[in-house]
C-alpha cells in the first residue's frame, strides 16, 4: 500500500523535540539520553503511536522508544503529543529503519521489543522482510538483554503461524500463545493500537505471542 505523503512531514520530524535525532550516535548511550537508569523498551513500526504513548504514560518507571521509518506516519504521532498538555518524558520517537537496529543499539541495551500488526509481506519471496523472519530475529537477539523478550500481535493468522515457527527455528522459546486476545484473560490490560481497534470492530481475532531466549 502506497503511503500518502504529508506536506511538511520531513521538516516537522526533523525539528521535533519528541524525536531522538542522529540515533546512531546514541548507540550504547540511550540511558544517558533519557538521563536515568530505567529499563528501555522499544516498539518497532509504531505507526501513529497510540500503543507506545499509552504504555509509556501508564509505566513511568520504564523508558520507551517508538521506531517508525515513514515520516508521513511519524508526524501524526508527533502531532498527537503536541496536543498533550502534559507530554511524558519517558518516551522518544525514532525515524529509523529496523534494518539498522544493531547500528542504533549496543548489545543488550533494550529490555523488551514490541511488534504490533507488522506488514505481513504475504509473498514467499518477501519472507525475509517480515519483522519475525530470521534476519530480524538475529538483530533482536543482539540488542535485547538475554533475559528480555519480544511481544508480537497481529490479526493475520498466516503471519502468526509463520512467526511461531520462525521463533522456534531460530532458538527462541515461546512463552505465551493467544489466538483470541480480546476474549482472553489478558484482554482487560491490553493496550490497543489504531489498527487493533479497527480490526476488533470488524470482529477479527487478534493473535499474540511472547518469545524469549
Amino acid at each position: 500500500m502506497r503511503l500518502r505523503k504529508v506536506k511538511g512531514a520531513e521538516e516537522k520530524v526533523a525539528s521535533s523535540s519528541f524525536v531522538a535525532h542522529n540515533a546512531k550516535e546514541n548507540k550504547g548511550k540511550w540511558k544517558q539520553v533519557f538521563g536515568n537508569d530505567k529499563p528501555i523498551r522499544l516498539e518497532i513500526g509504531m505507526g501513529k503511536g497510540r500503543f507506545i504513548t499509552t504504555l509509556s504514560k501508564e509505566n513511568q518507571d520504564v523508558n520507551y522508544l517508538g521506531l517508525e521509518r515513514f515520516q508521513s506516519v511519524l508526524v501524526r504521532a508527533i502531532e498527537k503529543r503536541e496536543e498533550d498538555p502534559e507530554p511524558n518524558a519517558n518516551l522518544l520517537f525514532l525515524c529509523e529503519d529496523a534494518n539498522d537496529l544493531t547500528d542504533i543499539f549496543e548489545e543488550g541495551e533494550i529490555d523488551e521489543i514490541y511488534l504490533n500488526f507488522s506488514d505481513p509481506w504475504p509473498k514467499a519471496r518477501h519472507a525475509e522482510r517480515r519483522l519475525t523472519s530470521g534476519t530480524y530475529l538475529a538483530k533482536y537477539d543482539k540488542v535485547i538483554k538475554k533475559t528480555g523478550k519480544v511481544v508480537f500481535k497481529t490479526d493475520n493468522t498466516e503471519l502468526f503461524d509463520y512467526s511461531l515457527e520462525s521463533f522456534q527455528e531460530h532458538g527462541w522459546k515461546i512463552d505465551s500463545v493467544i489466538r483470541d486476545l480480546h476474549n482472553s484473560e489478558l484482554a482487560e490490560g491490553n493496550i490497543m493500537t489504531e489498527y487493533e481497534i479497527k480490526f476488533g470492530k470488524l470482529g477479527k481475532k487478534i493473535c499474540r505471542l511472547e518469545a524469549s531466549r
